[in-house]
């Protein structure tokens, strides 16, 4: 892309000079005044306002990480999280490195090179702490991504395509959005903070701050437009983060247990069903029944073939969005469902039970 460009660029300078001179016969004449310059005062960082101030108050605590294993290779983003050496990226930017044999770097922003392990990691969420070496760094305090709201600026920043330090601008342009991504072995699904700042591959794991240098949510995923088999990935503005306060719940999980839990109602989705809401299945499958006995759902007195419209008020009409309303609370939570069973309706409160992630 930078060749083309500059020989389309050089192609047309030459053009302009071969113009003018068979149309004169002469060199053209050297300018007699002086260009205009800037001033020679160095700028003070003290003296930044925007985003560049929040990209030099942020950049130091975003970090590359690369990973090389047995199970292939990778590279992301992320951020610090603890001044003790601890490091939030996703689980996908590591994911290569879990097994045997394997080495993860983190490249601070200064250039210097440290050996992370991983404390912990989560597939479910999409998560994973790692911890290098050092003492002293400076972390990134999460915001609460409770109070973001629709319009407001956000900034991501991160390695993406490996190039480290780059910044890009945008706003919240859709929240509550759900996402599911990863393999059919290990699916995150995210109650994600949709943003139009560029995101690329190699943004993972980055954080995304809002106007005070706050991280309001991790950088995870991208959407690609359908019908483009073999096309590059690549910003369309349509990037996901994970909210921060999930990040917050789950990351403080792995540094205590190294493993994370996550909400269930205990029902078994029926994925046929279309139409209004989402169907509680009327046959369960080897291993599961439609409702586990004794779980949130059965004690509120929910049945097979029950109708779930809504959480919390807010509506639902796929599987995916009830899923991640629930993932984003936390064990012990309580939420209200709207149910309908026939044609009554009604609204019940489930107290939501507690699964170990993988």
């Amino acid at each position: 892309m930078v060749l083309v460009l500059v020989v389309a660029l050089i192609g047309g300078a030459l053009g302009g000079w071969g113009a003018q001179t068979i149309a004169t016969g002469t060199q053209p004449e050297a300018a007699s005044t002086p260009l205009p310059t800037g001033t020679e005062a160095a700028r003070d960082l003290g003296d930044l306002d925007g985003t560049a101030q929040i990209a030099a108050q942020v950049l130091p605590s975003v970090v590359a990480i690369e990973v090389r294993g047995d199970q292939g290779a990778g590279t992301g983003s992320g951020f610090v999280l603890r001044a003790d050496g601890y490091i939030l990226t996703n689980n996908h930017v590591v994911s290569a490195g879990a097994g045997a044999g394997t080495r993860i770097e983190v490249i601070f922003s200064d250039g210097s090179q440290s050996t992370a392990e991983i404390v912990g990691r989560t597939a479910e969420y999409d998560l994973a702490v790692l911890r290098v070496d050092r003492d002293g760094l400076t972390p990134l305090p999460l915001a609460d991504s409770d109070q973001v709201v629709v319009g407001d600026p956000v900034v991501a920043i991160g390695a993406p395509l490996g190039l480290q330090g780059t910044v890009t601008t945008g706003i919240v342009s859709a929240l509550n959005r759900p996402v599911s991504a990863g393999s059919m072995d290990e699916t995150a699904f995210i109650n994600a903070i949709q943003t139009d700042a560029a995101i690329n591959p190699g943004n993972s794991g980055g954080p995304l701050v809002d106007a005070r240098g706050e991280v309001v949510g991790i950088n995870s995923a991208i959407a690609q437009p359908p019908g483009v088999p073999g096309a590059a990935p690549g910003s369309i503005g349509l990037g996901f983060a994970i909210p921060s306060n999930q990040a917050r719940r789950t990351a403080e999980q792995l540094i205590e247990t190294g493993s994370a839990t996550y909400p269930v109602i205990g029902v078994l989705l029926d994925s046929r069903h279309t139409g209004e809401g989402v169907r509680v299945a009327t046959e369960g499958q080897p291993g599961q029944d439609p409702l586990t006995p004794g779980g949130p759902a059965d004690l509120a007195g929910i049945e097979p073939g029950d109708i779930i419209l809504a959480i919390d008020g807010r509506p639902v009409t796929q599987a995916d969005e009830l899923i991640v309303a629930i993932r984003a609370k936390a064990p012990g939570d309580s939420a209200v469902l709207t149910v309908r069973s026939g044609q009554e309706e009604r609204e019940v409160r489930v107290v939501l039970d507690e699964v170990e992630a993988g």
